[in-house]
């Protein structure tokens, strides 16, 4: 016997149940102030099922899935991978300037 299916699709933030269930992100480092994007969570679902609330998410391009942005003008480390002289991928930290509409 299968189950009620009850799935959203949620097309972005804007959706009605995009934040539903996803926490808020604790500050880290520097950063000054919560996304205004994803309101502090650094991701959102863009499946949900209602009734078991299983989710797929996606992670916001603002903050980097970090939940908090940089406000003044430092620049923002983001995890990041890159090939290692031996060609094997390995972790780096690429520093990107912050984003304007912050910083102005």
């Amino acid at each position: 016997m299968s189950h009620a299916s009850n799935i959203v699709y949620c097309d972005g933030p804007h959706s009605p149940h995009a934040f539903d269930v996803v926490p808020l992100q604790p500050r880290r480092g520097s950063l000054d102030a919560m996304c205004p994007v994803c309101q502090g969570r650094g991701q959102w679902n863009t499946e949900i099922h209602l009734v078991s609330f299983r989710s797929k998410r996606t992670a916001c391009d603002q903050c980097h899935g970090a939940g908090w942005v940089e406000t003044g003008s430092d620049p923002v480390g983001v995890p990041d991978i890159e090939v290692s002289p031996e060609g094997y991928p390995q972790w780096t930290l690429r520093y990107e300037p912050p984003h304007k509409s912050y910083s102005d």
